[in-house]
């Protein structure tokens, strides 16, 4: 790595290093209810709303109660309707409620609650993980990338998994646009997933990009 590279690496985790799971109170880690959550929050960041809303939205549902597959089935669709648009969630909060109870529903049927049995479906492969994450209503291709970008943290078998976006941050600084370069700059998985995220940031904003740019020369 040089030492532009470094400069540039230290300031984007310092200043926006931080996963959307982090931001939205998940403790991330290889169990059911924290993967399910992640499931949530990749489900409302897929829609066009802003991320500030769509976490806000994720963070309202668990206050709620419904951190589980089934605690969310089991809630009204009313009361789902509710809890998003407490955080501001409302263009999309009806077809929203709809989605998030048959994607839980789904998630119990197949999987017993348990993404992890998922996983262990797909082999550990990426690309089947993201078939069948698709295969949870609202959940398509963002959606996916979302998932795993974050996942990556506690699932190695994903790593590294750095999407369109994230590349096109990186190319904005200037540092490697290609997977497995860039994914060499991380120190470890964790790290990969805050890299990702700070990255998607920088991708969404040219303001971002300038402030990064002046504080690591």
């Amino acid at each position: 790595m040089g030492k532009t590279d470094k400069a540039v690496l230290d300031v984007l985790l310092d200043r926006y290093g931080r996963t959307f799971a982090k931001e939205a109170g998940i403790k991330l880690a290889d169990q059911p209810k924290p993967l399910y959550q992640l499931l949530v929050l990749a489900l409302l960041l897929s829609a066009r709303i802003s991320a500030e809303v769509a976490v806000a939205a994720a963070k309202e549902l668990f206050k709620a109660g419904y951190s589980t597959p089934r605690a969310m089935r089991e809630a009204s669709w009313q009361d789902r309707v509710d809890a998003l648009g407490r955080g501001h969630y409302r263009r999309y909060d009806e077809r929203t409620s709809t989605m998030l109870s048959k994607a839980a529903e789904l998630l119990l049927d197949r999987w017993k609650g348990d993404l992890r049995r998922l996983r262990d479906e797909a082999g550990g492969d990426a690309r089947r993980i993201t078939e069948l994450l698709m295969e949870f209503p609202g959940i398509g291709p963002t959606g996916a990338d979302i998932f795993l970008r974050e996942v990556q943290a506690v699932w190695p078998q994903v790593a590294p998994h750095l999407d369109k976006r994230v590349l096109d941050g990186a190319e904005k600084l200037g540092l490697p646009r290609q997977e497995r370069p860039l994914a060499r700059l991380a120190h470890s998985n964790d790290e990969l997933a805050r890299l990702s995220a700070a990255l998607v940031r920088v991708s969404r904003s040219k303001k971002t990009v300038d402030e990064v740019m002046a504080a690591a020369h």
